[in-house]
């Protein structure tokens, strides 16, 4: 039976016996290293279960660890929408989707097919001096030092000079992007996170407005003249577009550089093989993403469907954990370790229709940082005396990762 903290009205179609609370919910924080402890342990636990503080930390959902159900629930759009993905709209009482990303068929193809072409191997690979360059400005800024806060001073700045290039937005607004992006996705005070919502939302769409009237060569230019349909897309659709690629696009190369870098920091053969072998960089940047997956995103049942035993009804929110999915000890060997010749397919950018639209710049960026920080800095290590506090909500996150050289 369900400990008296996790006593409430349980639905008569969920097993009492699989009432358990879920680790990885927002507001969740720890000083161990999650993938060590938090990650494993709830393998241990049954292959799906109800936690009432899964979803935003304060509503219940159901959890499946194995990697083959989630990658059903990630396939399935018969049987799960996508759309409540995040609270943002409805926390400052707005009714947008983010797109792609909260969108199902047949509509998720119309913005799916706008953003595709942009970001393709191609236009990727046009990218590479300019996101070079931004890596190389970040890293000389700390060189010369005898160590660094790698997330503070490396990993959250780096990704949004990127996107501020890709938006036609000043370097100069690096900070102030980097504020509203913690507040937004990772301070558990909701009224902060609709303050940041709309803070964000008026800044960009002031910038819309700019567009509408002098269009450059920039993706809010492109989303701003967009056509959907044969139709003009509206403000709201425009700005949909937007928050995904801000939220997504800074927040996922930032948290898995974290993270990458601690295991570096803390395995130096590992890091010394890289630095003796650097053509393994784009094999070991897919087993870190392995290893290291950080989002857990929603999917909310819309017809009755069963997996795995388990019976869902409509209404019903599942939490789909790429860290769980991407360490599952019965879809990989020894998950726990990292195998940089293991070339693994993962969950670390989702499956199916939903993957990760941006998936091939995130690469770019993770390689690029690996490449020049590698052949920049001497081996590095964490500091003696780190004290590391971890995120567990929506995106496994580090607040600081202190390295020593």
């Amino acid at each position: 039976m369900p400990s008296p903290a996790l006593s409430l009205d349980i639905p008569s179609h969920v097993p009492p016996e699989l009432v358990m609370p879920f680790p990885l919910h927002l507001g969740a924080t720890t000083y161990d290293n999650p993938y060590d402890t938090v990650i494993p342990a709830i393998h241990n636990m049954p292959p799906a279960f109800w936690a009432p503080n899964a979803w935003s930390g304060m509503e219940p959902a159901w959890v499946f660890r194995r990697a083959e159900d989630l990658n059903t629930i990630f396939l399935d759009t018969e049987h799960f929408s996508s759309k409540d993905v995040a609270p943002f709209a409805a926390l400052i009482g707005e009714n947008w989707l983010m797109l792609p990303l909260e969108a199902d068929p047949p509509h998720h193809a119309n913005y799916r097919a706008l953003l595709t072409p942009l970001l393709t191997p191609k236009r990727v690979a046009m990218m590479n001096d300019r996101v070079r360059e931004h890596a190389r400005t970040y890293i000389n800024r700390f060189k010369d030092n005898n160590g660094c806060d790698f997330i503070r001073e490396f990993a959250a700045r780096f990704p949004i000079a990127v996107f501020l290039e890709l938006f036609g937005l000043p370097i100069d607004e690096v900070e102030q992007f980097l504020t509203w992006e913690d507040d937004l996705l990772h301070n558990p005070d909701l009224g902060v996170k609709a303050d940041s919502v709309r803070a964000v939302k008026n800044h960009l769409m002031s910038v819309v407005d700019e567009r509408r009237k002098n269009p450059r060569e920039d993706l809010i230019s492109l989303f701003t003249h967009a056509t959907i349909q044969d139709r003009p897309a509206t403000s709201d659709e425009i700005w949909g577009l937007c928050l995904t690629l801000y939220t997504g696009g800074l927040d996922t190369v930032t948290n898995s550089l974290g993270w990458h870098f601690r295991y570096l920091a803390t395995h130096p053969e590992q890091q010394q093989l890289l630095r003796n072998n650097p053509a393994m960089i784009p094999d070991a940047v897919e087993e870190l993403l392995r290893a290291f997956s950080i989002a857990t995103i929603t999917r909310t049942c819309i017809k009755p469907v069963t997996i795995s035993g388990i019976r869902l009804e409509p209404g019903d929110k599942v939490m789909v954990s790429t860290p769980l999915g991407s360490t599952d000890p019965e879809a990989y060997d020894k998950p726990n370790e990292v195998q940089f010749d293991r070339k693994p397919r993962h969950m670390a950018f989702g499956s199916g229709i939903h993957n990760c639209v941006g998936l091939r710049l995130a690469r770019r960026e993770l390689h690029i940082a690996l490449e020049e920080i590698l052949a920049t800095l001497p081996p590095f290590r964490l500091a003696p005396d780190a004290r590391i506090l971890s995120s567990l909500g929506g995106v496994i996150s580090q607040k600081n990762l202190p390295l020593v050289w």
